[in-house]
C-alpha cells in the first residue's frame, strides 16, 4: 500500500516540479527582454525606417499630453463601439434562428458564405459610393468585418446542442422562447464568446481600414499623417494601442466567459 503511495504522490509532484522548473523565463525570452535588445539595436537604424521604445514612449507623452491621442483614440473607440455592438445584435439572433429553421438556413447560407468569403477590402470604395465618406460608412465597414466570426460561432454552437436536452425541453412542453432562452443560448454561449473574440481583432482591422478610406480620422488618421513625415515614433504610438486594445478587450472577454459559463470545458 506504501508502495502505491509513493508512487501516486512521485506522479502528482513531477508534473508540479516540472511545472515550476518550465518559467516563460526559462523557455523563452520575454517581452522584456525583446525590448531591451529593441532599445539598444534601435537608435542603429535609420529613423526614417524604425525608432526604439524610448522614443515610443516620449511620443506617447507627448501626444497624449497635447490631447491628440485621447481626441483620436475616442473617434476611433466610438466607430468600434457602434459596428460592433450593431454586429453582435445583428448576429447572434440571427445565427440561432439559422441554426433553429432549416428554411431561413437554406435561403441565407449561401450569400452569408459569399460575404464572408469575400475580401471586404474589396467592398470598402463601394461602401463609400452607396453611404457616404462619414461615421455611418465607417460603422457599416466594422459591422460588415465583425457579424460574421459571431454569426457563424453561434450558428454551429446551436447545431452543436444536445438532442437530449432538446427532448426534454420539448417533455417540459417548453415553448420555442424558452427554448431559446434556456437551452440553446446557454449551450452556445462559449461559441458566441469565441465568436465575439475573433470580432474584435477584424473589428480593429475594419475600423482602420474604414478610417483609411472614409474620411480620415481617429487612429488611423495618426498612422497616415506621421508615416507620411516618417515620424515613426510617432507612428508606432497608435499602433502599440490598438494592440494593447486588441489584448485589454479579448482578455476581458475570456474573463466575462468564465463568470457567465462556468460550466464550459474552456473554462475549467
Amino acid at each position: 500500500m506504501s508502495v502505491v503511495n509513493n508512487v501516486q504522490a512521485g506522479a502528482v509532484s513531477a508534473p508540479a516540479a516540472s511545472a515550476k522548473a518550465a518559467t516563460p523565463w526559462s523557455e523563452q525570452p520575454s517581452l522584456f527582454r525583446y525590448g531591451i535588445v529593441w532599445e539598444i539595436v534601435g537608435p542603429f537604424i535609420n529613423p526614417i525606417f524604425f525608432t526604439y521604445p524610448s522614443k515610443i514612449a516620449l511620443a506617447f507623452y507627448d501626444t497624449t499630453a497635447s490631447g491628440e491621442l485621447p481626441y483620436f483614440l475616442g473617434q476611433s473607440l466610438e466607430v468600434m463601439l457602434y459596428g460592433l455592438t450593431a454586429s453582435l445584435i445583428v448576429g447572434i439572433p440571427l445565427g440561432i434562428a439559422m441554426a433553429r429553421f432549416r428554411r431561413l438556413d437554406w435561403a441565407l447560407d449561401l450569400p452569408i458564405n459569399a460575404l464572408y468569403a469575400t475580401p471586404l477590402v474589396a467592398v470598402v470604395p463601394l461602401l463609400v459610393l452607396w453611404f457616404g465618406i462619414y461615421l455611418k460608412a465607417k460603422i457599416i465597414v466594422v459591422f460588415l468585418f465583425a457579424v460574421f466570426p459571431v454569426l457563424i460561432n453561434t450558428y454551429q454552437g446551436v447545431r452543436e446542442c444536445d438532442k437530449n436536452m432538446l427532448e426534454v425541453a420539448h417533455s417540459f412542453r417548453s415553448s420555442e422562447w424558452q427554448m431559446w432562452q434556456d437551452v440553446l443560448l446557454p449551450f452556445a454561449v462559449p461559441y458566441i464568446i469565441a465568436g465575439i473574440r475573433l470580432a474584435i481583432g477584424r473589428g480593429l482591422i475594419g475600423m482602420i481600414i474604414a478610417e483609411f478610406y472614409t474620411t480620415i480620422s481617429g487612429l488611423g488618421f495618426m498612422i497616415t499623417r506621421y508615416a507620411n513625415v516618417f515620424e515613426m515614433d510617432k507612428v508606432f504610438v497608435p499602433v502599440i494601442v490598438l494592440m494593447v486594445l486588441g489584448v485589454s478587450l479579448t482578455t476581458l472577454l475570456k474573463w466575462t466567459g468564465r463568470k457567465i459559463a462556468p460550466w464550459s470545458a474552456a473554462n475549467r
